[in-house]
C-alpha cells in the first residue's frame, strides 16, 4: 500500500484533502458533485466512514473524517478515491457526455498524469497524496473545521459559510445539508 494513504492512529479523526490532478476545476457540475455525495454516503453506510466536517470545492474536497472501526480509514480513502475516479472516467468517456465542453481537454490532462504513474492504468483523476493530518486536540479540530467552512468564503463564492450548499457549515447552522455528520 502506498505510504501516502497511511493513517497514523486509525481511531483518531483526520483532516484530509482530495485534489484533482493539476487542480482541474472539475466539480462545477451537479452531476460530478452528486457522485461525491453519493459515494460518501455509501462509505458511511457500508464502510464505517464517520464525517465530522466537509466542503466540496471546484477542484478539491476537504474532510474531517474517522472510521468506526469497520474498515481502516486508509482503506476507506483508497476505495473512495478509486471508485469516484472510475465513475468520473466513465462519465468523461461516455458517448453521450455532450454537456461537458472541456471533456477532451480534461481527459488529456488526466491521461497525461496517469502515464507518469505506474499504478493508474493510464488515467489519474485524483492527486495521490491526501495529506492526512491527525487531529490530536479539540483546538486543532476546530481550527481545521473553521478552515474548511471558510474555504468558499475566502474563494469569493459566498459571503457566509452556511450559504455554500456543499459544506458542513450548513449542518452546524441547522440548515438542510447533503451529507450527514457523525453528530447529526
Amino acid at each position: 500500500m502506498s505510504r501516502k494513504y497511511r493513517i497514523g492512529n486509525q481511531r483518531h479523526v483526520h483532516f484530509v484533502t482530495f485534489t484533482t490532478v493539476n487542480w482541474i476545476d472539475f466539480f462545477i457540475r451537479e452531476e460530478y458533485r452528486s457522485i461525491l455525495v453519493t459515494s460518501i454516503a455509501y462509505c458511511q453506510q457500508h464502510k464505517g466512514l464517520e464525517v465530522h466536517a466537509y466542503c466540496i470545492m471546484t477542484s478539491h474536497v476537504h474532510l474531517i473524517i474517522g472510521s468506526n472501526g469497520l474498515y481502516k480509514l486508509e482503506d476507506i480513502i483508497r476505495d473512495f478515491k478509486r471508485h469516484t475516479s472510475g465513475c468520473f472516467h466513465k462519465l468523461l468517456t461516455a458517448e453521450d457526455t455532450n454537456y461537458e465542453s472541456r471533456k477532451e481537454w480534461m481527459l488529456w490532462m488526466m491521461q497525461r498524469a496517469g502515464k507518469k504513474k505506474m499504478n493508474t492504468n493510464g488515467f489519474q483523476f485524483w492527486q495521490h497524496d491526501s495529506h492526512p493530518m491527525e487531529l490530536f486536540s479539540d483546538a486543532v479540530f476546530y481550527q481545521k473545521m473553521n478552515y474548511i467552512h471558510l474555504n468558499p468564503v475566502v474563494s469569493g463564492f459566498v459571503s457566509q459559510p452556511e450559504d455554500w450548499l456543499y459544506s458542513s457549515a450548513r449542518n452546524h447552522a441547522g440548515l438542510p445539508s447533503l451529507i450527514r455528520l457523525v453528530d447529526d
